[in-house]
């Protein structure tokens, strides 16, 4: 990702497998929606407005990152 691509609200799954990038001892369960809040808008590729995201939102990057790091 870079600035010509840069990532949105939209992009649940390219921001969860940024934040596993970011943070890779994160434990999941400790992980508040406020936190992916805050780790997601401090992203250098993240160009959206911090006031968009809801709680809707921020599940679905949570349940992305937590897919990612739980395998089936």
């Amino acid at each position: 990702m870079s600035v010509d691509d840069p990532l949105t609200w939209e992009d649940s799954y390219a921001i969860a497998l940024r934040l596993k990038q970011q943070y890779p001892q994160a434990n999941l369960e400790e992980i508040s929606l406020g936190m992916i809040h805050r780790w997601t808008v401090s992203l250098p590729d993240f160009f959206d407005d911090p006031q968009l995201a809801n709680e809707a939102i921020l599940m679905a990057i949570y349940q992305e990152w937590f897919e990612e790091a739980n395998p089936l």
